[in-house]
């Protein structure tokens, strides 16, 4: 009897102990995992903030502006191919009046504007800075001028290049014509307004530039970025012109480079994009390498 009860007793341990087991074993989950992956789906938010536009723009105006617009408007054909920028070199008065006018979309002036101007809805948009070169033929030996002198010379109070450290020859003063922002900007910065006893006026910088370099006795003015090797750009108070020395004030006859609009008139997006353009800090490299200083770099 014991012995019977001692096997039923181990049977149901037994079975109690299966239970268990089986009781224990882990269940697979079926719900869904919650982990978040990162997405690889193409974003569809447009790669540049760019908007291309198309039409015509006409610019005209500075001559002295040539070598950098020049430059702009081949960078602008690749941010905007359907624009074409017409650029006409007529000078700075005529680049003003025409933008005042309407017969232009852009005016290009290679001076600040007067009160007047602005009276009458000019706008400046300053790209760029630019030494006024005073310019010698490179036979001349003479290597420094200070503003005095200039003056003097172009005034007509200096005519010989002796009085100047030079050779014993008369001095040909050569400058632009009325209404050059060049000119404009030469004179007031060295206070001969109106005062100058030209022996020749030419219409277009690379007109000044190819004459004093045919004539030994020659003194000119140009645009710091249109002297070439014909030429000589002689110190000014010591200072040779340069980015470097305009940029840093150092170098005194210098002007602003600007894109005139009218105040009111709204532009077309071709001109307005062009401005934009040429306003921005991407451009610097650009007006640089042209021969000017950055005015928004």
């Amino acid at each position: 009897m014991k012995k019977t009860l001692a096997i039923v007793l181990s049977l149901v341990l037994c079975i109690g102990l299966l239970a268990a087991c089986g009781e224990s074993e882990s269940t697979p989950s079926t719900e869904p995992t919650t982990a978040t992956e990162p997405s690889t789906a193409p974003s569809t938010e447009p790669t540049t903030d760019t908007e291309s536009v198309s039409g015509n723009v006409i610019a005209n105006g500075s001559t002295s502006m040539n070598d950098v617009m020049l430059a702009l408007i081949e960078g602008f054909s690749s941010v905007q191919p359907d624009v074409a920028v017409n650029y006409t070199g007529s000078g700075s008065g005529a680049g003003i009046e025409g933008v005042l006018a309407g017969s232009c979309d852009l005016g290009l002036s290679s001076r600040a504007l007067t009160d007047d101007e602005k009276a009458s809805g000019a706008v400046e948009n300053i790209i760029a800075l630019d030494g006024v070169a005073v310019v010698i033929n490179p036979e001349n030996t003479v290597t420094d001028l200070t503003t005095e002198q200039i003056a003097q010379i172009f005034t007509g109070e200096i005519t010989n290049w002796s009085e100047v450290g030079g050779a014993d020859a008369p001095i040909a003063v050569f400058g632009r014509e009325n209404g050059s922002g060049t000119r404009s900007a030469f004179e007031e910065i060295v206070g001969v307004e109106d005062a100058c006893a030209y022996t020749n006026e030419y219409s277009s910088t690379g007109d000044v530039i190819g004459n004093v370099a045919s004539n030994p006795n020659a003194i000119g003015y140009a645009s710091l970025s249109a002297v070439d090797d014909t030429v000589v750009a002689v110190n000014v108070n010591g200072v040779a012109p340069s980015e470097e020395t305009v940029l840093d004030g150092t170098y005194e006859i210098q002007r602003p480079f600007v894109i005139v609009t009218v105040e009111g008139t709204e532009l077309s997006p071709a001109a307005q994009a062009f401005l934009d353009y040429a306003m921005s800090a991407d451009v610097a490299d650009i007006i640089a390498g042209a021969g000017a200083v950055p005015a928004n770099g």
